[in-house]
This record gives structure tokens, sequence and C-alpha cells, in this order.
């Protein structure tokens, strides 16, 4: 049978991102692709390098929308680093809680965003509803259902009172069915298990040579996770279990981010419980001296890394970070081969790509 090529992007209505895909076709079958990149790229490792540290905070949180609370978290972890300091005990499990409530965000967004691809709309809605107690949290903790301005250098911007304690507390046992039934129908409905089990594979072997990270490794077998493997903030005092399924198809790895959702409520639980009283940032603005550092987090999408090299002055020399799509998109390769083109959508959206992030 010949083949013929077809594109599809970098603007596409099946899109959710800019990103241009040159599909190599035989009949309705995938047997070739390639990636182009860089529609838009914003520059944004040059401008750090124009702003002093202080200012970066802000403008990490830029980065990305989705993941926008690790970007930060990250690059502050990288300063303390390079400064040796310590962040107060109370800081850390606040540090935990913002990253759990946007795992949380992100998580729904991208199953609701699944379901939405392939035709179940009312399952999006679903999804949806649940995830806007989410936001209402976030709303009514940080000021924001968005960014959430928590991180600084040496700690966080905000605390709890024992109101938002309670309401926090509220809130995840409110969601917590919801939760076990948007987990219970990704199971047993027919048309999710149709249109998303044995699609988009990828092996545990191939996720071992693509490096791929976060959900997508998780999905296909590979028990690797930041929090557990290399754990900061509070992490280290806190249990939860690493969400593995081993289908590597679309299906696991939607199952992975819905038990992680899970996981989150737990793991907020446990910090609501054991954080100490005390302070939650520094008391003085610390000078940063020269030195370099690399910092890493578990975000939405998986490992983030972030290496700083400071020179004494407020202006870092440079900043540079590796976010999570960069090394999953490279599998698409293997993931979209041999497999419809109407599939095409529904397997670019299981890697939860963020273009934003990874064209900085």
């Amino acid at each position: 049978m010949s083949s013929y090529q077809i594109p599809v992007g970098p603007v596409h209505v099946v899109l959710e991102e800019p990103i241009y895909f040159q599909l190599e076709l035989e009949g309705e079958t995938v047997v070739g692709l390639d990636i182009h990149a860089g529609h838009v790229h914003r520059g944004m490792e040059f401008l750090a390098m124009q702003r002093n540290i202080y200012q970066n905070i802000t403008f990490t949180e830029r980065v990305c929308s989705l993941c926008s609370n690790n970007h930060p978290f990250t690059y502050c972890m990288a300063v303390e680093k390079i400064a040796g300091i310590s962040i107060p005990e109370r800081a850390k499990y606040l540090r935990v809680i913002a990253d759990e409530v946007k795992r949380m965000a992100s998580h729904l967004f991208n199953t609701g965003m699944i379901a939405h691809i392939i035709g179940f709309d009312t399952l999006f809605m679903q999804v949806m509803e649940v995830r806007e107690e989410i936001q209402d949290l976030k709303e009514a903790v940080y000021g924001n259902r968005m960014n959430l301005s928590a991180n600084c250098i040496g700690g966080v911007r905000y605390d709890v009172t024992d109101e938002q304690t309670q309401y926090i507390r509220t809130c995840l046992q409110k969601i917590k069915k919801p939760v076990d039934d948007l987990i219970a129908i990704y199971k047993t409905n027919s048309l999710i298990r149709k249109r998303t089990e044995g699609v988009g594979v990828l092996p545990k072997d191939k996720a071992v040579e693509y490096g791929v990270v976060g959900p997508v490794a998780r999905g296909s077998g590979l028990s690797c996770d930041v929090r557990s493997d290399n754990p900061y903030a509070a992490y280290e005092n806190l249990t939860f279990e690493v969400a593995v399924e081993h289908g590597g198809d679309v299906y696991s790895r939607a199952l992975v981010r819905l038990r992680e959702v899970r996981e989150a409520v737990g793991l907020i639980e446990q910090c609501l419980s054991l954080m100490p009283e005390g302070p939650t940032c520094l008391d003085y603005m610390p000078e940063i001296p020269a030195g370099q550092a690399i910092a890493k987090s578990e975000a939405p999408r998986g490992e983030l890394l972030y290496y700083l090299r400071t020179g004494g002055t407020d202006i870092p020399e440079r900043l540079k970070w590796r976010v999570p799509t960069y090394p999953n998109w490279e599998a698409l390769r293997m993931m979209m081969a041999y497999n419809k083109l109407a599939d095409i959508p529904v397997i670019l959206g299981s890697i939860d790509p963020c273009i934003s992030c990874t064209e900085r």
C-alpha cells in the first residue's frame, strides 16, 4: 500500500497546544511521525538572566499555568542550596500542600480532557465539577484560582488559620467519593476502555529507552517518582503509594493520574495533622553567594529540574530548566506508530503535553 503524508498543527482543532506533526500514513494507519516544535518560543531563560534573583520567583511562576507552583518551588530550592538556607519546618509542609493542590487540579483537568477528546462530554463535565472544588479551595486559601504565589526564598508566603485548615479538610472530604466514582467509571465504562485500552502503547523497555518521566513512565510500569526517590520539603515524613499501572497505554496513564489525585488527598490530610506551629519563612532577606546548584521536584507531568549559577550579584549568571514534556514527547514516535489516525488526539492528550513549559 502506498503511503501519504498529512500535516497536523501547529494550530489545529484536535490540538490543545501549538505543535506541528507531519504524519505518514498507510490508509488510516500511522507509520511515521516527525515532530516540529518552536512555534511559541519565548526566550524565558534569557529573560530570567535580566531580572534579579527575587524577581525570578514571580517570573518562573509564569512559565506554565497548570504546574505553575512547581517552577518557583524548584527555583527557590536551587537558590536555598547555593545559600545554605534551611527553611522552617512549618514551611516544608505548607510547600507540600500547595504542590499537591496543584497536582490534583492538573490531573483532573487532563482526565477531563481525555473524556472530552473521546466524545464522552458528560464525563468531562463530571470531572470538571470535581475540579471546581479544588479551584474554590485555591481561591479561598491563596486568593487566586491559578497562580498560588506560595513560595519565597527561605519558606512560603502564606499560612493557614484554624478556620482555613477546617475548610481544606471539608473540601478534601467532599471530593473523596466523587474521585472514587471517577476511578470506577474509568475502570468499567466500555466506551472509555474501547477508546483508550491498547491505544498509544509505550512498553516498559521503551519507556526506559526514551527516559520518560511522571505519569507516562508510571503508566508503563516504572515506579519512579521524585517525591519518594529523592524526597524534598516534607515528603520524607509522609507516606503515600506511588501509583503504577502496567498497560503502557492511554488507559493506564489516565488511571495513574486519577489514583494520584486520591493519594494527594491523603498527603494534604497528613500535612494538616503533622504540621508544627512556628514561622513560615526567614525574617530577613538573605544574600545569595556565588555558586551553582541543581534542584528537582515531581511536577504533575513528571520530574522538573532547575540548574542555577550565581556570581555573587543579585542577577543570576545562568538559569536553565528541563521540563517533563521534553523527554515525554519524543516517545510519541513509539506511541503513535501503527495506531489509527483518529486516535492521534487522545494519544497526544495522554502525555499531558505542555508546550508552554517546553518552549521556554
